[in-house]
């Protein structure tokens, strides 16, 4: 009683108007950062409105290693002491590779002011209880920069941001696979510079002084600094370098070092190379790395089909293919999507990645045992050599190239010029993958010096599991089928075949044929008026070009398939009909019910796509076509009338092209074709074409004008 009736007193007497003091606002430790980024001004003012979203709790930053994240993530930390703001704590965390929470732990607490040797021996759960304590009275937000895998806010401590808590964190990595597993669904890339911004980073690091030493210097710089692709890293160490420059030979000896061998030039294996190779380090097994480091072998700048670069990974025996290879296929893709998500691949669109010119230094760099034996790589792609590659401790093979590599798995000669190479055979006895596609290699022996029209002694490669002969001199005849027939393991044929060959079972007699030839060429100039197709139903894309007699293509029963009273091409997604003037029809392609992608050209004579009198005939059961079709391209089809005689439902088509079609004057449409209408389109060159067409009903063409785009030209 006595102790109240003092505190009565106390408060009697005393002014409590305020009873506590406003928490100092942090201003943030300011980081030591160039005085001027050149080339991030636009990021930077997007990335700060992306932070200051109410709606935006975490915001991910993500890109190549060099490209510039910590730069930008420390540019935005220091606008906060430049720029009000109202948060209470602004903390910088550095996390890199292999941290451990008490390490992320630890930098929080100092910043927050959890120190001493009892927070120093506090075990990580207690220690995250003490940072969460203070963090939740708090609006703060948090840095952190370069992380490699997901960091558990919950585990360092750090109360999750939200709308409601007003707190935000923002981090770097270079995974975008990383930013998902972080809740960021929309991250933000951090991308090389375009040439003018790299020109004025280069410019600034080389110095006008030094730019103003000789006429020829500015330009030779723009070549240097094109030689870095737009990576702020490269561009700032080797114009670094180059500041000291102040001869015109000495930049030109720049260029051709940057030009012939890249890690030659000062600062780049130092300097360069072993910040990128810590996304190399950070891939999950030997085989991913294995596979990111055969990227190496293709030119600079060139674009990497994903099908064809899955294929070698599987020739080379990096994908264990004993599960089928579709599903080896499918683990290339997995693999192709972790290296794009690794900023370590950047894809250009869904069929095609490509590796960045200083990547794939750092990828021959790693694959030569960081620089110490240079000669157990030797990479020449693009380069156009006619002759073979002079190297060190290379044989005399002049004669033999390939006679002392037995355990060769993968020969791709597509598109060479190469001349008098000759090839043994019977050496090759590892080989699994051979491409002699658009060769003009014609003096390339095979075993008893058969010239390579023939392919004799093929049979003896017995480990062969594909070969690829499009456009080159040799077509599928009787003699070659029976060579390949002899192959155990073939499974991936891709082959031109003359329309006088197509006789039936004397070429395809037997089934596993039938699945191995994935992809056809058909075309000849020679006098065939009806051309016989047999039932491959491992097909998977056609090409009749050019048969300027053709009248009619049909479809053939086979020994191991008779009937044929249902569809039968299971697996062809394309067919390409070009230039076939005597076509009527293409009924024929009522067996292909997977189809995705037709393109018809120049068929001067066709009327029909799909003729309701021959349906009838061909098949038993009323099929539907095209339920699978993505895309259809008509061009050039001046007696075209009819594509199909009754609406489709076509479920998946995007794209209908149409140019050169007068006579095409009613669609296959009506008001419930086409599932996605909005992201369909029509494409036309011809708008008075378009004003003609012939709609079902009103219905129909409200629901598909909208997506009709003219392409007509000025």
């Amino acid at each position: 009683m006595v102790m109240l009736r003092e505190v009565e007193s106390l408060s009697s007497q005393g002014k409590f108007d305020v009873v506590t003091d406003a928490a100092p606002i942090a201003e943030g430790e300011e980081l030591p950062i160039q005085l001027t980024v050149v080339g991030q001004e636009t990021m930077l003012e997007m990335v700060w409105n992306r932070l200051m979203e109410d709606r935006v709790g975490i915001v991910g930053l993500y890109g190549m290693g060099g490209v510039g994240k910590t730069t930008l993530l420390t540019q935005i930390n220091n606008m906060f002491s430049e720029r009000e703001h109202g948060f209470e704590a602004v903390i910088w965390v550095a996390v890199s590779q292999n941290a451990t929470v008490h390490k992320i732990q630890g930098s929080i607490g100092e910043k927050l002011g959890l120190l001493g040797k009892e927070w120093d021996e506090k075990s990580d759960m207690e220690r995250a209880r003490d940072i969460h304590n203070v963090l939740r009275r708090k609006i703060f937000v948090l840095f952190l920069d370069d992380i490699w895998e997901k960091v558990k806010l919950s585990t360092i401590g750090v109360p999750y941001p939200s709308r409601e808590t007003g707190s935000k964190v923002a981090f770097t990595t270079r995974s975008r696979e990383v930013c998902g597993r972080m809740g960021v669904d929309d991250p933000i890339e951090v991308c090389c510079l375009d040439t003018d911004k790299a020109w004025d980073l280069f410019k600034e690091k080389v110095g006008e002084h030094t730019l103003g030493r000789h006429p020829d210097i500015p330009e030779l710089a723009r070549e240097v600094a094109g030689k870095c692709r737009g990576l702020p890293l490269a561009l700032n160490v080797i114009g670094e370098t180059m500041a000291s420059k102040r001869s015109v030979q000495e930049w030109r000896l720049a260029v051709d070092v940057l030009t012939s061998s890249a890690t030659d030039f000062s600062g780049v294996e130092d300097g360069i190379l072993p910040i990128m190779k810590y996304s190399y380090d950070s891939l999950n097994d030997e085989m991913t790395k294995s596979c990111f480091l055969y990227c190496s072998l293709y030119p600079e700048d060139g674009l990497i089909d994903k099908e064809e670069l899955i294929e070698y990974w599987i020739g080379e025996g990096f994908i264990d293919k004993k599960e089928g290879r579709e599903m080896a296929m499918n683990k290339g893709y997995e693999i192709l999507g972790t290296l794009v998500r690794s900023c370590l691949l950047l894809e250009d669109n869904p069929n095609v990645v490509k590796m960045h010119d200083v990547v794939r230094e750092m990828a021959m760099w790693i694959a030569s045992d960081l620089g110490k034996n240079k000669e157990k790589c030797i990479v020449q792609a693009g380069a156009g050599i006619r002759e073979i590659p002079k190297v060190k401790n290379w044989k005399d093979i002049s004669d033999g190239f390939f006679q002392s590599m037995p355990k060769l798995l993968v020969l791709d000669l597509s598109y060479n010029v190469l001349r008098g190479l000759r090839m043994d055979m019977c050496n090759l006895v590892s080989l699994r993958y051979l491409n002699l596609s658009w060769t003009k290699i014609s003096e390339l022996h095979f075993g008893l010096y058969q010239y390579l029209e023939r392919l004799e002694g093929i049979s003896e490669l017995s480990s062969l599991r594909t070969v690829k002969l499009r456009d080159s001199k040799v077509r599928l005849d009787t003699s070659l089928t029976k060579e390949l027939q002899l192959l155990q393991h073939i499974e991936y044929i891709t082959v031109n075949i003359s329309s006088s060959t197509l006789v039936g079972e004397t070429l395809f007699d037997d089934p596993r044929m039938g699945r191995c030839i994935k992809k056809v060429w058909i075309g000849e100039k020679e006098p065939v008026k009806v051309l016989v197709l047999p039932d491959l139903d491992g097909l998977c894309y056609i090409s009749v070009r050019s048969c300027k007699m053709l009248e009619e293509i049909k479809i053939e029963k086979t020994p191991w398939n008779k009937s044929l009273t249902s569809p039968c091409f299971s697996n062809l997604t394309r067919a390409d009909i070009l230039f076939c003037k005597g076509l009527k029809d293409l009924t024929w392609l009522l067996f292909a019910p997977y189809l995705t992608v037709l393109q018809v050209n120049k068929a001067i004579q066709l009327e029909e796509i799909i003729s309701k009198e021959k349906a009838e005939c061909v098949l038993e059961d009323n099929i539907i076509p095209f339920q699978k079709l993505e895309f259809l391209y008509l061009t050039d089809l001046p007696e075209l009338k009819s594509i199909y005689w009754n609406a489709l439902p076509f479920q998946r088509l995007r794209e209908l092209y149409i140019d050169g079609c007068p006579k095409l004057r009613k669609l296959p449409l009506n008001s419930k074709s086409v599932v996605n209408v909005e992201e369909f389109v029509i494409e036309c060159r011809d708008e008075e074409w378009l004003e003609r067409v012939e709609w079902e009903d009103e219905a129909t063409r409200l629901r598909f004008l909208p997506s009709c785009n003219t392409l007509g030209l000025p």
